[in-house]
């Protein structure tokens, strides 16, 4: 076992024990057996149509680069977030990319790339959520009052980094010249390893925001983008009321930024960090006992990642590929490409 993943295994077992610490297992364990069935259904259906729906933003982002198929932009979608499941680090970010870009004949740099603009597009849609949860729509009067406050600065420092981001995607998407401009005079001070990684980083970059150069299919990969958080937040607001604990759908544009912030923990599959920033999210801000939210934190972490890693585990099957395999490919793409 590699020190990194003695690390995150480490860090995985004490997130979920201190996420456990208080727990009933009794108590859980009568909360889950008094679920919705038919809001978990619900759910699993969402999962699905969230998956669909970045695989279509995907295939926006690429068609500049080619023409790609959607079964093998679907499928290599399943296979990547299977794989952010089950390994640490997110090698299922590296994985995807060369995958597809090796079966659609596409510079992997270029594909690399479009992940970059992948998660920029993310913050950008969770963000500008946030905003419209504290600062348009109703739903603020389920939260504690003394927590409106901190919440209306966060959204309003969110909506502001949002339209920032899309201003610096739009300029590195028109002017890629810019992104060599920057890493020139940046490398030229730099050690000559150090200097190469920044290089290889900065190519990588502006390839792929020069890929969405297109302002349409920028427009289209944006919209897309909020269809597939829409979907999320639909997941996790159907698994919370089939709880019982109040919370309006839009209630989950808060608590998805914790969850957000939650997953970027490098533990596979966000173990620990998901469940404790979700009980965090509903307790505080919606109310919910203990018991509930850890029964609810534990449903919503399985219906979110079992469905990818057991279909991702099948596309692996089906193309020859093994997860000890695609970690020493994620490794070394990282090499290659200064990622």
């Amino acid at each position: 076992m590699s020190r990194r993943t003695l690390i995150v295994s480490v860090l995985a077992v004490g997130l979920t024990a201190w996420f456990l610490r208080g727990a009933n297992l009794g108590g859980v364990w009568d909360q889950v057996r008094q679920v919705r069935l038919e809001l978990l259904a619900g759910s699993f259906l969402a999962v699905v149509a969230c998956f669909w729906a970045r695989a279509i933003r995907w295939k926006y982002l690429l068609s500049p680069l080619g023409n790609p198929q959607f079964r093998t932009v679907f499928r290599t979608t399943v296979i990547g977030f299977g794989v952010l499941g089950l390994l640490p680090v997110r090698i299922g970010d590296v994985v995807r990319p060369y995958l597809l870009a090796r079966q659609e004949q596409l510079s992997v740099s270029s594909a690399l790339a479009t992940i970059v603009m992948e998660r920029v597009l993310d913050l950008v849609a969770v963000l500008a959520l946030l905003a419209v949860y504290a600062w348009g729509f109703g739903g603020v009067d389920a939260v504690p009052h003394r927590l409106l406050r901190p919440i209306e600065i966060s959204a309003g420092i969110a909506a502001t980094v949002a339209v920032a981001l899309l201003a610096v995607m739009w300029v590195l998407a028109t002017h890629p010249e810019r992104v060599g401009t920057i890493a020139a005079s940046v490398t030229g001070i730099l050690p000559g390893r150090l200097s190469h990684r920044v290089g290889r980083l900065a190519h990588t970059f502006s390839s792929g925001f020069a890929a969405t150069r297109d302002m349409r299919k920028l427009l289209l990969a944006v919209i897309w983008s909020f269809l597939v958080w829409l979907a999320i937040a639909a997941q996790a607001w159907m698994v919370t009321i089939a709880f019982g604990i109040a919370m309006p759908y839009t209630g989950t544009f808060l608590l998805q930024t914790l969850l957000v912030l939650g997953v970027a923990v490098p533990t596979p599959g966000g173990v620990g960090s998901f469940h404790e920033a979700y009980r965090i999210g509903v307790t505080t801000f919606f109310g919910a006992s203990e018991d509930r939210a850890i029964a609810a934190a534990i449903v919503t972490h399985l219906i979110s990642y079992i469905p990818p890693v057991v279909v991702g585990l099948v596309f692996m099957a089906q193309d020859g590929l093994s997860l000890g395999g695609l970690k020493v490919l994620a490794g070394s793409v990282r090499e290659q490409e200064g990622a």
